[in-house]
């Protein structure tokens, strides 16, 4: 039977992953075709989008061209571009991926009087670590782009430049790989176990071990029917303000509140990352962390049950929800470079999953 290894290689293997693209609808007919060779019955729930697809991206400072990649919530310039003085007309900021989920980003995209932003990338390595388009429909701001770490440099040493960002909108359709599994007691809550598998790059750490803990969760709950119903999917839309899940949600008003969720985040098993449980309740984040203790596989942090996730949760968790989220970091996250064979711990992901499906079962009341 594959496994964690199998799995991570197929996902490696397929290119970029982003919302709506090929290398998207590669990876749902990947995990339907795995799906159903454990025998369940797939279903895809198809929703549309506007794909953004860059013609031209780039900043020129001092006659130098620098190439990047369109903020992408943000408007298009004309196709020559926006010029100015750096740091008055042209913003630039330093950011890492993380700092979409912050106030003060906001606050940068909404004032001042630039005509342009850079967003200078900054991960924990050089590179594309680019930030999700969380108002992928409504952009708002003035143009913005990303930058590699590389031109940290010139940007600070130029005087003037141009932003070029030309794009294309393409109407496009991306779609969540679904599973329902009827439980003996259809009075009992609904288990939802979830996953994002959309991405900017291939992200192999970074979607990897969800889609891998995912998959053992579907073969466990196969082979033990559970009591309570189970839906598991899979959702694209994930860097462009989850739109997947915002289209689940929208065939199952009150979902959000009704269900129980299980989580499965990013860069789960993530070479030297650190493995998180969070939840708003006390009792599922303990079974969470014991069923991973059981595994060997004890998680780094217990998060607070006040902090709200940033992922797919966040929302359930506004909601009053029930849920389970474990999520990791990842030296290499929202990188080009978060590929196999350094980006990936395979041993820590056989186990993490252990331990989800584990508690999906405890859960649903599986066995």
């Amino acid at each position: 039977m594959p496994g964690a290894a199998a799995w991570l290689h197929a996902w490696d293997s397929q290119g970029f992953h982003r919302t709506g693209t090929d290398g998207d609808e590669a990876g749902a007919a990947w995990l339907a075709r795995e799906a159903t060779a454990f025998g369940a019955q797939v279903s895809s729930e198809e929703f549309s989008l506007n794909r953004i697809d860059p013609v031209s991206a780039y900043v020129e400072v001092d006659g130098h061209r620098i190439e990047g990649v369109p903020v992408f919530d943000a408007p298009p310039t004309t196709r020559e571009g926006v010029g100015g003085i750096l740091g008055a007309d042209i913003a630039v900021a330093e950011l890492a991926p993380q700092a979409v989920y912050s106030g003060e980003f906001r606050k940068l995209r909404r004032g001042g009087s630039h005509r342009a932003l850079i967003v200078l990338c900054q991960g924990e390595h050089p590179g594309l670590g680019l930030l999700n388009a969380e108002a992928f429909r409504d952009p708002y701001g003035v143009p913005a782009i990303h930058v590699p770490t590389e031109a940290q440099v010139r940007l600070r040493n130029g005087r003037s430049a141009r932003v070029v960002v030309d794009y294309r909108r393409t109407p496009a359709t991306a779609r969540n790989v679904v599973i329902s599994i009827a439980g003996t007691d259809r009075t009992r809550r609904p288990v939802v176990v979830m996953t994002p598998r959309s991405s900017w790059w291939q992200s192999t750490a970074e979607r990897g071990g969800g889609l891998v803990c995912w998959l053992e969760c579907l073969r466990s709950l196969l082979s033990a029917p559970p009591v309570a119903d189970v839906v598991l999917t899979a959702n694209s839309g994930h860097e462009l303000g989850h739109l997947g899940l915002d289209d689940f949600l929208a065939r199952r008003p009150g979902w959000e509140h009704d269900a129980l969720w299980l989580h499965w985040g990013a860069n789960l098993g993530a070479s030297g990352g650190r493995l998180s449980v969070m939840s708003s309740s006390e009792e599922l984040r303990t079974l969470a962390a014991s069923e991973l203790e059981r595994v060997g596989h004890r998680p780094d942090v217990l998060a607070p049950v006040t902090q709200v996730p940033s992922g797919e949760t966040r929302d359930i968790h506004r909601a009053g929800g029930r849920y389970v989220t474990l999520v990791g970091t990842n030296p290499w996250f929202h990188l080009p470079q978060d590929r196999l064979p350094h980006s990936v711990d395979t041993l820590a992901v056989t186990r993490i999953a252990a331990g989800a499906a584990r508690l999906a079962q405890r859960l649903a009341g599986s066995g």
